[in-house]
């Protein structure tokens, strides 16, 4: 879908091949919109992102035993993720989650959309449950920065309250309260039919227009992943910060508990997601997909890439646990390499788990 924003004056629309198509890349100055996220508040399109309504009696307890969150806990007006595993455990897909009036509603990226609807429907069996998709009825807008409940108040609306806490809003939708990007974010998922009116009351109560360069550059630097940008086929959770967020380890019964409980307790999973400072001095970047080298070995590969507004150049990218957190890398191909290093308040340490008390709990 293409979002009626891209109308808006100033808007720019993303380059062919950018993950954002259909919603707008900035408005002129993409350092100018992160500099106001980190500072005040924006607000960006992210209505090319699908959402799902799993409405049903037994939605929170179905949605527990198909997924790694812990949905039987989950409170009404509660947000979330989730993943779900394949058998060896790799991620397969990703959702923020909201829980209100008796819905379970799933954002998550476009194209994975209708595969993870396919799956959620095939295992619904006895369940009173009725996924399907709400993408053509709701779309997602995203308040980020310290003044991010400030247009809602200027319009009269209700706040939720703290993180992760979910209001309805009187027009329909609904607003989530995110730790993320940045320290302080509001998810706004609104009537599709009424995109552009949203768009029109948030920055006229004050919220600066930005793209979608502005909100990846803040993602990135808050070291949060991207599902197909920054996970391949084999990625599993440890590596890329999704335990506690994502996976919930006081619960058990789902398919690749297994190998959440034993990485877990290792503390060791084979790569990590770093947060890598690239060189400036040429003008080229990777591209995500692309290899990361340490001396003459592939030792990974490039997820998102980015510009910030004090950082320069970054990327996230998976690369192996023996990698030093010193090394100097090569990253990308062809006439894009370029010299990269780790920022080192982005290496996670090597945490194990709790031994027999972990595995105890992970297999209830």
């Amino acid at each position: 879908m293409t979002s009626p924003t891209l109308t808006t004056p100033g808007a720019v629309a993303p380059f062919d091949g950018n993950p954002d198509q259909g919603v707008p890349w900035h408005f002129g100055d993409p350092f100018a919109e992160q500099r106001s996220a980190a500072r005040s508040v924006v607000v960006v399109d992210r209505s090319n992102r699908a959402v799902l309504a799993v409405p049903g009696a037994d939605r929170l307890a179905w949605l527990h035993s198909l997924t790694s969150q812990h949905f039987t806990a989950l409170g009404e007006g509660r947000a979330t993720e989730m993943l779900i595993l394949d058998v060896q455990g790799r991620v397969e897909h990703h959702a923020a989650v909201a829980n209100l009036d008796g819905v379970v509603y799933l954002d998550t990226e476009a194209e994975t959309a209708a595969p993870l609807l396919s799956y959620l429907t095939k295992m619904v069996f006895w369940s009173k449950v009725e996924p399907r998709d709400a993408t053509a009825e709701l779309a997602v807008l995203t308040l980020v920065g310290p003044e991010a409940t400030a247009p809602l108040t200027a319009l009269g609306l209700p706040v939720p309250a703290g993180a992760l806490d979910v209001v309805a809003l009187p027009e329909g939708g609904f607003a989530r309260r995110v730790p993320w990007p940045g320290q302080d974010a509001v998810d706004l998922v609104v009537p599709r039919g009424a995109l552009a009116d949203w768009w029109s009351r948030l920055t006229g109560a004050g919220a600066r227009p930005a793209g979608s360069w502005a909100f990846e550059a803040l993602r990135v630097e808050s070291l949060r992943p991207r599902l197909g940008v920054d996970t391949d086929e084999r990625t599993i959770p440890h590596e890329v910060n999704w335990i506690g967020s994502a996976v919930h380890l006081d619960k058990g019964c789902y398919r690749g508990q297994e190998t959440v409980s034993k990485v877990h307790n290792v503390g060791r999973p084979p790569r990590r997601m770093l947060l890598l400072h690239l060189d400036g001095s040429r003008e080229v970047q990777p591209e995500t997909g692309d290899p990361v080298v340490f001396g003459d070995r592939v030792v990974g590969r490039v997820g998102s890439v980015a510009l910030h507004h004090e950082l320069g150049p970054v990327a996230l990218a998976l690369v192996k646990r023996s990698v030093p957190v010193d090394a100097e890398l090569l990253v990308g191909a062809e006439d894009r390499v370029v010299q990269a290093k780790a920022d080192p308040d982005s290496v996670p340490p090597d945490t194990p788990g709790l031994g027999r008390e972990a595995a105890r709990k992970l297999g209830r």
